[in-house]
């Protein structure tokens, strides 16, 4: 019987790459999409299935609708960023909604089918929960949070043979890449006469820099190779950093001193260590 699998945010990117590969190699795919257009662009191969992760209604239909699991893949995200002292709470919230809030409920609603089958939880995470950049602190924070948490379920499900496993993309280039130059403009719009003033120019040059990063980054099959590893291995790893720098960066952030890896992060971004204004 062909393995089933649900993806969250399979829209476009890393989801969208994941659903086709696993679709090829001979998985029943349910592709969680927000929208009718994204569901049809996926094609035939796989069934989509609509699921906002933040509305439990519809993590529930879901479930409902699987019926039988094997494994849960964990992709649906977003990247909140802005200036610590001037991010609107809302959008922090938002950022913790989506990223964390809604990746833990899934899981939890699927937990049960995949306890009975013990199956596998797969979760895609970030080189960004080792290595916070400035005006990142949003986006940074929700993976170092997934990472936490998934680390307390992989000890937590393993009794029922249930393997709990990150994946930790580096620079991917993917269609949300493109987007982010769109919104560079509403970010700063949303901090305010005086956070443009104080962080404005720092924070178009952090994005500029970062966006010739991604671009420059992996493409989202190699993050789609190494979930299907994740999937298939009889003993897969707890954690697979994946993508261009993804090693580099990881490591960085865990062996170089703070105030050292600080003037790296600021030199690599173009940003003076003085100030970001």
């Amino acid at each position: 019987m062909p393995k089933t699998v649900l993806v969250t945010g399979a829209s476009t990117g890393i989801g969208r790459a994941t659903v086709l590969l696993l679709a090829r190699e001979g998985f029943t795919v349910f592709a969680g999409v927000r929208k009718d257009a994204d569901a049809e662009a996926l094609g035939r191969s796989v069934t989509p299935i609509k699921l906002d992760v933040t509305d439990a209604g519809q993590i529930a239909t879901a479930a409902e609708r699987v019926g039988r699991l094997d494994a849960l893949v964990n992709n649906a995200g977003i990247g909140v960023t802005g200036p610590v002292e001037f991010i609107p709470l809302d959008a922090l919230r938002r950022q913790y909604e989506v990223n964390v809030f809604g990746q833990v409920a899934v899981t939890q609603a699927m937990l049960p089918m995949l306890r009975a089958s013990q199956g596998r939880v797969v979760t895609v995470g970030s080189v960004g929960s080792w290595i916070t950049l400035p005006f990142g602190g949003p986006l940074c924070s929700s993976k170092h949070a997934i990472r936490s948490l998934n680390d307390a379920l992989r000890m937590e499900v393993k009794p029922w043979g249930i393997r709990a496993v990150l994946i930790e993309p580096g620079s991917i280039h993917s269609d949300a890449v493109d987007k982010l130059e769109d919104e560079v403009a509403p970010r700063l719009e949303s901090i305010g006469p005086d956070g443009r003033r104080l962080y404005g120019a720092a924070y178009r040059t952090m994005t500029r820099a970062g966006l010739r990063e991604e671009r420059a980054g992996s493409s989202p099959d190699v993050v789609a190779r190494a979930v299907l590893h994740a999937l298939t291995a009889r003993r897969p790893r707890s954690r697979y950093p994946v993508g261009r720098k993804s090693r580099l960066m990881s490591t960085l952030g865990r062996i170089v001193p703070q105030y050292t890896l600080d003037a790296l992060r600021l030199r690599a971004l173009g940003l003076s260590e003085r100030s970001t204004s």
